[in-house]
C-alpha cells in the first residue's frame, strides 16, 4: 500500500472520489461531511446540516453535485460550488445506508434500514420507484455501470439484482385514474423494478455487494467473514467461489477499476487484496486500533480510499512510475513485461527483450529502476522481488523490433544496482553496507565498504557512486575509497544528472535540491504537491513535473509554472521547446512548451542583457508574474515596457525613479492620491518644480507654502499669503506671515480676527510702540500684562541653503537598459518626423511627455485673479480655481533623465538582521518588536511582554548609535555590528551588538545567591526573575552553553518558586498548619547546599513550634545528612532528642516518602502519577486546572501552551564572539548571614558560602 493522503477525524462511514478533480468526500459518524483535496492535503469545505451520522455520500459524474444520506432519514443534494444544500428528499422511514447517482440518468438510488430501496429523480425531486422484497435492513444498493440493473445487499442474508429497464420507458400518466394507479403501485411495489436474481449463500447478514465494471460478476461481503464471487447471465446467477481470510465482519468489498483484483475491508482492522482470476489472497494491510467501514475506488485512476474509526486514507496498491533510463538519443524502459527502446529523433518505439514475471504474487514486484550501459548494450533492471533483486540483460544489436527473442537473465540479490563503468556494475548489499562491484558475467570483482548507512545507490560518474542515507547523500569514489562530496538533505527519491555531469537534482517527495558535481548546495525548491520527475535542458534549467504541473527551476532558485497537466507524466528528456515523457501506462508523448519566460529570467540571471532587450522587443512576454519578477530583481525600468495600464506604469515609474513617466501617468489618471504620491517621490528626488506642480494640482496650499519656505521662494510665499487672504483662511494667512517674518502682517491678521490681546502682545514684543499704544486704547482695562524680565527677539524662519532650484542629484553611469530603450525611442522619433512631414496624413492628438514637463507658475493666474477681484464685486471663488487644460507643467532638464538619477536606497542594516535571524533578541535589537514578540510566542509560548519591554528598549538602544549631520536635519541612526572592523566588507553585515551577554548572568546569579543567603527575599526574587526574563533574549553559540542555559533556567525556576513560597508563608499569620506546609514545600525545591541547609533549619523550627514533632524530627535528620554547620547540627540533634518519640499534633498535606513537585500557583504537592501541566518556558509544574493561565513563576508564558522551544544558537552566517562563562559552581567570598531572616533566632554568624 502506497499511502497518498490521510486524515484524522471521527469515524468515516462514507467515501466518494470526484471523477475529474483531486477531491474526495468523507461523511462522518458525527454528522459532518468533509471535502478534501488529497493532492494538496487540505480541507476545502465542510457541510454539517445532517442531524446524526451520515452513512452514504456520492459525487455526480459531471454536475457540480453530490448526494448524502444519514440517520435523520433525509437524502440531501448539495452544490459544492455554491456551498449549500439544494433540496432534501424525504420518504425513507429509517436510517439511510448508501446513496448513489446514476452515470447517465437523473436518478439516485438509496438503501435504508426500512427494508426498501428507493430510486429518485433528482431533477423533478420525486421518488420514481420503491423496491421492496428484503425483509431486513438493506445495507447497500448501487447501479450497474452500463446496464439497467441495481444490486442490493441486506442483513436477511441475500443479495438481490433488480431489473430497472422499465424505468427508462416510464412516462407521466395522462389522466387522474392512471396517476392514482401509479401512486398505488409505488406504495405497494410497482412493476417499474423487478427482482431478476436472489443470491443466497452467506450464512449471516450481507453488508456489501457491487458489480464488476465490465464483466458479469458480483462480489459480496458479509458478517460470516467471507467474500463471495458470483457470476450471472441473462437467465441465472450462481456462486463462483468464496474468499476466506478475514477474522471479523466484512464491511465493504469491490472490484478494482483497472486491475483484476478484489479489495475488501473488515472490522478486523485490515484491508485485503485478492486475485480475482486465481481467487487467492495477495496482500493484507492492517491498522492497530481502527476498524474499516467503507471503500471507494477512483473511476479514472488507480487510487482507492478507505474509511476507518479515526479517519480516512487515500492509497494506491502499486507504484505506477515506469522504470526507464536515457542514454543519448535513446530511451530504454519497461512496459508490459517487455524492455522497449524509444528513439527521440525518429520517435520510433520497439520492444527488444521480454522480462520475466516475478514468481511472487505480492504487489509492487515490478521493475523499479533501470540502468543502461551504452557501450555493452547491457541493461540492469531492479525490483523488490525477494526483498530486492536485479536482472542483467545483454541486448543484441539486431534485437530491435523482435518480440520473440528470449534469454536467461543473470540474476542477483541487492537493494539496488547501477552501472559504474563500461562493463562494471555495483550492487548494494544492505546487510553488510557494502558496494559489490561485478562484471557482465555477474562475477564479483571487489567489495567496497560504504562510509554511511546506505539504502540506495545511484550513478555519479565513472567509478563513483552517489549513496543515499535517510538524511544525507554523498559521492563515494569506489577506486580510492574516499568521499568526494556530502550534502544534508531530506529524504531523496530520485537523482537526475545534467548531460555534462556538472549539476545534479535531488528529488524528494516535496523538495528539489540543486547542487553541483561536488554536492555543493545551490538552491532548494519546495512544493506542496508531490514531485514526480525531472530533466535538465541544454541551457542548464531544470524542468520538472508535479502531479498536475510542468515547472522550471533556475540555478538561482527562481521557478515558475510552464504548463498545467491533465494526467501525470514522467519527463525523460527536454530538447528545445519539446518535452519527451512517459505516462503511467508506459506510452511515450511529446509535449510542446513555451520556454520564453524561463529563458528571459535565465538571461537576466546570467546578465546577458542583449538577449533580454531582444526578447523585450520581439516576444510576447507579459503578465503580472513577469512584472513582479522584474520588480523583485531590481529592474522596474524594464517592467515599465511591458505595462499599458497607467496605474501600474505609475507605480513602476515611482519605484524606478522615472519621474517623467510618473508625471505622464499622473496626468492620465488625474487622481488626488496619485498626485500626492508623485509629490512625495519628486520631493525625495529634490525636483521641486514637479513637487510644486503636484501640490498645485491637488490645491494643497499648506504644503505649497512650506515648500516655498524650505526653498527660500519668498516671492511665491507672498502670493500664497494673498491667496489665503482671498480664501479668508485665517490660519493660512498667519502661517504665511510667520514664514515671511512679516510682523505688521501678523498683527493685522490677529487684529482682524478679533484677537486684540495677542496683537498687542506681538506689537509690544517686537517694539512697535505706535501700534501697541493704539491697541492698548482699544483694549482699555483688558490690556495683558507681559513679563518684563524676558528677552524679546524677532521670530524669523531660517534661511534656506539653496534658493528656488532643484536639489543636486547623484551622477551615475547610464545602464544598458537605459541606452537600449533610448535607442528604440530615438528610432521612433525619426519615424515620427517622417510621418509629420507633408505626406497628406491627418494630425493626431498625441500627448508628448517631454512637452508636458515644463516650468509651471501660478503667478500669472494670481495676477489675473487679483485684477478680476478689483473689477468684480463678487470677489474670488478660489474653491473653483481650475488650472487651464493646456497649463504647462515643469520641464525637467534634458540631461536629468540620462545623467542624473535618484540614488537607490539600500536596505537598512536592521532589516538585514531580521532577514538573517530567527532569534528574538536580534529582532528586538533591530527595533522590530512585533516580530520579536511573535517569535517568543511561537518558540516559548510567551504572552505577557510587559516585563520584557525595558529589555527590548535596552537591546534597541544598545545596538544603535546616533550622529548629528546638519543642524536642520534629524540625527542619523547607525547600527552597531558585532566585531566590526575597518577592513570589513560593506556588503557583508554582521549580527547586532547585544547588551545582554551570557556571562553577565553569572554576576546576576551571584548577586541573587547573596541576597538569598542574607534573607533579602524580595530582592533575591527580583534578581532571579530578571535572569528568567533575560534568558530568551540571550544568544549562545556552543553546545556547552546550550546546556548551561537549560541549567540556569532550572536554577532560577527553583529559586523563584521557593522564594515565592517563603514570601507567601511570611504573609500568613493565623494559619499555623498552612505555614508548616509551605515551609515543608520549600525544602522540596532544588537549591544550593547552603540554602538547602537554611531551608531545612527553617522548616524544622516552624514544625517544632507548631507541635508537629515527627515532621520536625524528619527535617532534623535531613539536615544532619547535608553537612550542617556546628550551630545547625547542634540544633538538629536537640530537636531529634526531644521529638523522636512524639507524634504530629496536626495532619499536614505533606508526605516526604512520596516524590512530588509543588504547583507553582496553588502551592500544593503534585505526587508522582498525578496529572499535571507545565509552563512552556520555565518548565514549572501546575495542577491541570491552571492550564491556560499565565505562569506565576516566570510571569511570561502560558501554562500548557504549545511551543517549539528556545533557540540558543546563532544563524550560520553569524559567528558571534561569546565570552567563556564561568562555571555555576564557582566560589563566592565569605558572607555574613543573619539567621533571624530564616525564621529562627540566633546571633550573627560568619558562614562560608560554597556555591
Amino acid at each position: 500500500m502506497l499511502t497518498k493522503f490521510e486524515t484524522k477525524s471521527n469515524r468515516v462511514k462514507g467515501v466518494s472520489f470526484h471523477s475529474k478533480r483531486p477531491w474526495v468526500l468523507a461523511s462522518l459518524h458525527s454528522g459532518v461531511i468533509q471535502l478534501w483535496d488529497y493532492r494538496m492535503g487540505t480541507l476545502i469545505d465542510r457541510f454539517d446540516e445532517h442531524d446524526g451520522p451520515v452513512r452514504g455520500v456520492h459525487f455526480h459524474k459531471s454536475q457540480p453535485l453530490f448526494v448524502s444520506g444519514g440517520d435523520d432519514y433525509k437524502i440531501k443534494v448539495w452544490n459544492y460550488k455554491t456551498h449549500r444544500c439544494l433540496f432534501t428528499l424525504l420518504g425513507h422511514l429509517d436510517y439511510i445506508r448508501t446513496v448513489q447517482f446514476h452515470d447517465e440518468h437523473p436518478w439516485i438510488v438509496s438503501a435504508s434500514d426500512d427494508q426498501t430501496i428507493r430510486i429518485w429523480n433528482w431533477q423533478s425531486r420525486t421518488c420514481i420507484s420503491v423496491l421492496t422484497g428484503h425483509n431486513h435492513y438493506v445495507m447497500c444498493a448501487s447501479f450497474h455501470p452500463k446496464e439497467d440493473l441495481v444490486v442490493s445487499a441486506s442483513l436477511d442474508q441475500t443479495i438481490r439484482v433488480w431489473d430497472i429497464s422499465s424505468l427508462r420507458k416510464k412516462v407521466a400518466p395522462a389522466d387522474d385514474l392512471l396517476r392514482l394507479g401509479q401512486i398505488n403501485s409505488d406504495l405497494f411495489g410497482g412493476v417499474d423494478a423487478v427482482v431478476k436474481y436472489v443470491l443466497e449463500g452467506h450464512d449471516r447478514g450481507v453488508n456489501w455487494a457491487s458489480f464488476h465494471p465490465s464483466l458479469p460478476l458480483i462480489v459480496s461481503g458479509a458478517d460470516d467473514r467471507q467474500v463471495k464471487l458470483w457470476r450471472m447471465n441473462d437467465t441465472k446467477a450462481w456462486e463462483v467461489d468464496t474468499l476466506r481470510g478475514h477474522m471479523n465482519n466484512v464491511s465493504c468489498v469491490m472490484f478494482h477499476a483497472k486491475q483484476d483484483i478484489i479489495v475488501s475491508n473488515s472490522e478486523d482492522k485490515s484491508i485485503r487484496i485478492w486475485d480475482a482470476t486465481k481467487r487467492t489472497g495477495i496482500q493484507t494491510f492492517r491498522r492497530e486500533h481502527d476498524r474499516f467501514w467503507i471503500l471507494a475506488t477512483h473511476p479514472e485512476t488507480n487510487l482507492l480510499a478507505a474509511g476507518h474509526d479515526s479517519g480516512m486514507i487515500v492509497f494506491k496498491l502499486e507504484r505506477e512510475r515506469p522504470a526507464f533510463s536515457v542514454s543519448g538519443d535513446t530511451l530504454h524502459y519497461v512496459k508490459d513485461r517487455f524492455l522497449r527502446v524509444y528513439e527521440f529523433s525518429t520517435q520510433k518505439d520497439n520492444q527488444v527483450v521480454p522480462i520475466r514475471r516475478p514468481g511472487s504474487v505480492s504487489l509492487n514486484q515490478g521493475p523499479r529502476t533501470l540502468s543502461f550501459s551504452p557501450t555493452e548494450n547491457a541493461v540492469l533492471i531492479c525490483s523488490d522481488v525477494d526483498g530486492g533483486s536485479y536482472e542483467l540483460y545483454i541486448v543484441p544489436k539486431d534485437a530491435a523490433g523482435r518480440g520473440d527473442y528470449m534469454q536467461d537473465a543473470r540474476k542477483g540479490v541487492g537493494a539496488s544496482a547501477v552501472f559504474v563503468a563500461r562493463n562494471r556494475f555495483a550492487v548494494l548489499d544492505r546487510s553488510s553496507n557494502q558496494a559489490i562491484v561485478k562484471n557482465l558475467k555477474n562475477e564479483i570483482i571487489k567489495k567496497s565498504p560504504l562510509p554511511i548507512g546506505t539504502d540506495a545507490i545511484y550513478y555519479a560518474g565513472t567509478g563513483n557512486l552517489l549513496c543515499r542515507a535517510e538524511d544525507r547523500v554523498l559521492i563515494f569514489d569506489l577506486q580510492q575509497r574516499i568521499v568526494l562530496g556530502e550534502l544534508q538533505t531530506p529524504s531523496v527519491k530520485y537523482i537526475v544528472w545534467s548531460s555534462d555531469m556538472e549539476s545534479v537534482a535531488l528529488l524528494g517527495k516535496h523538495t528539489i535540491i540543486i547542487a553541483n558535481k561536488k554536492l555543493v548546495h545551490r538552491c532548494t525548491m519546495h512544493e506542496t504537491i508531490r514531485v514526480k520527475s525531472g530533466a535538465w535542458d541544454d541551457k542548464g534549467v531544470f524542468i520538472y513535473t508535479t502531479l498536475n504541473h510542468i515547472k522550471y527551476c533556475l540555478p538561482n532558485g527562481d521557478g515558475g509554472i510552464i504548463k498545467t497537466l491533465d494526467v501525470t507524466i514522467y519527463i525523460t528528456k527536454v530538447f528545445g521547446n519539446n518535452i519527451y515523457c512517459l505516462d503511467r501506462d508506459g506510452k511515450n508523448h511529446v509535449v510542446s512548451i513555451d520556454s520564453t519566460e524561463y529563458i528571459f529570467k535565465l538571461s537576466l540571471f546570467h546578465k546577458r542583457y542583449d538577449h533580454v532587450m531582444n526578447m523585450i522587443r520581439n516576444s510576447q512576454l507579459c503578465g503580472q508574474a513577469v512584472i513582479s519578477y522584474l520588480q523583485q530583481k531590481g529592474f522596474p525600468e524594464v517592467a515599465l515596457h511591458f505595462v499599458k495600464d497607467e496605474k501600474t506604469r505609475f507605480n513602476l515609474a515611482l519605484e524606478s525613479g522615472n519621474i517623467q513617466i510618473a508625471v505622464a501617468s499622473a496626468k492620465e489618471i488625474d487622481d488626488k492620491d496619485h498626485w500626492y504620491r508623485l509629490g512625495i517621490e519628486a520631493l525625495r528626488q529634490g525636483n521641486t518644480s514637479i513637487v510644486e506642480y503636484a501640490y498645485q494640482r491637488t490645491k494643497n496650499f499648506e504644503r505649497l507654502s512650506f515648500l516655498y519656505l524650505i526653498t527660500g521662494n519668498r516671492e511665491k510665499l507672498s502670493k500664497m499669503l494673498r491667496i489665503a487672504e482671498i480664501k479668508n483662511d485665517i490660519m493660512g494667512q498667519f502661517h504665511n506671515a510667520m514664514y515671511l517674518g512679516d510682523i505688521h502682517e501678523r498683527i493685522k491678521i490677529l487684529e482682524n480676527a478679533g484677537h486684540l490681546p495677542l496683537a498687542y502682545a506681538t506689537a509690544v514684543s517686537h517694539g512697535l510702540e505706535e501700534i501697541a499704544s493704539r491697541l492698548a486704547t482699544e483694549l482699555g482695562e483688558n490690556v495683558p500684562i507681559l513679563p518684563e524680565d524676558k528677552k524679546r527677539s524677532l521670530l524669523l524662519p531660517p534661511s534656506s541653503l539653496m534658493c528656488c532650484g532643484d536639489w543636486p542629484l547623484l551622477r551615475v553611469m547610464r545602464g544598458i537598459f537605459d541606452n537600449a530603450l533610448d535607442t528604440g525611442r530615438a528610432g521612433n522619433e525619426e519615424e515620427e518626423d517622417a510621418n509629420n512631414a507633408d505626406w497628406g496624413d491627418e494630425e493626431l492628438d498625441i500627448v508628448d511627455v517631454d512637452d508636458m514637463i515644463q516650468n509651471a507658475d501660478i503667478s500669472a493666474e494670481l495676477e489675473d485673479g487679483i485684477e478680476n477681484k478689483d473689477n468684480e464685486e463678487g470677489g474670488w471663488d478660489l474653491e473653483d480655481l481650475e488650472l487651464p487644460p493646456d497649463a504647462d507643467t515643469p520641464k525637467a532638464s534634458a540631461n536629468a533623465s540620462s545623467l542624473f538619477v535618484a540614488p537607490t536606497p539600500g536596505m537598512p542594516v536592521s532589516q538585514i538582521w531580521i532577514q538573517k535571524s530567527s532569534l528574538a533578541g536580534e529582532h528586538a535589537a533591530a527595533g522590530n518588536f512585533d516580530t520579536a514578540m511573535r517569535l517568543l510566542t511561537r518558540q516559548l509560548g510567551i504572552k505577557n511582554f510587559a516585563p520584557l519591554k525595558p529589555l527590548f528598549m535596552d537591546l534597541l538602544l544598545g545596538s544603535h548609535t546616533y550622529m548629528n549631520a546638519f543642524a536642520s536635519v534629524p540625527a542619523m541612526s547607525i547600527a552597531v555590528e558585532k566585531n566590526w572592523t575597518e577592513s570589513a566588507s560593506p556588503n557583508v553585515r554582521g549580527p547586532p551588538t547585544l547588551v545582554f551577554k551570557f556571562f553577565q548572568m553569572d554576576e546576576k546569579l551571584k548577586a541573587a545567591y547573596k541576597a538569598t543567603t542574607d534573607g533579602k527575599f524580595p530582592e533575591a526574587l527580583r534578581l532571579f526573575l530578571n535572569i528568567l526574563h533575560a534568558i530568551p533574549l540571550i544568544i549562545v553559540d556552543s553546545r556547552r552553553e546550550v546546556d548551561e542555559v537549560k541549567e540556569l533556567i532550572e536554577i532560577a525556576r527553583e529559586y523563584v518558586l521557593g522564594l515565592k513560597i517563603e514570601v507567601k508563608r511570611k504573609e500568613l499569620k493565623d494559619n499555623s498548619v498552612r505555614q508548616q506546609e509551605l515551609a515543608a514545600y520549600f525544602t522540596n525545591c532544588k537549591l544550593q547546599k547552603m540554602h538547602s541547609r537554611l531551608v531545612l533549619t527553617n522548616a524544622m523550627t516552624v514544625c517544632y513550634k507548631g507541635g508537629n514533632y515527627a515532621t520536625a524530627a524528619n527535617f532534623a535528620r535531613m539536615l544532619l545528612e547535608n553537612s550542617p554547620t556546628e550551630i545547625q547540627a547542634k540544633k538538629a540533634r536537640q530537636v531529634l532528642q526531644h521529638a523522636s518519640d512524639k507524634k504530629d499534633a496536626s495532619q499536614l498535606n505533606y508526605d516526604y516518602r512520596n516524590p512530588f513537585v509543588v504547583c507553582g500557583e496553588t502551592y500544593v504537592p503534585i505526587y508522582r502519577g498525578q496529572r499535571d501541566v507545565s509552563c512552556s518556558y520555565c518548565g514549572a509544574r501546575f495542577v491541570p486546572s491552571v492550564e491556560g493561565h499565565l505562569c506565576s513563576v516566570c510571569e511570561l508564558a502560558v501554562v500548557g501552551a504549545d511551543a517549539s522551544g528556545i533557540p540558543t544558537s546563532c544563524p550560520s552566517t553569524f559567528k558571534p564572539y561569546i565570552a567563556q562563562r564561568p562555571s555555576l559552581s564557582s566560589n563566592v567570598s565569605l558572607a555574613v548571614v543573619s539567621l533571624s531572616f530564616w525564621g529562627f533566632s540566633g546571633t550573627l554568624a560568619s558562614v562560608f558560602i560554597g556555591l
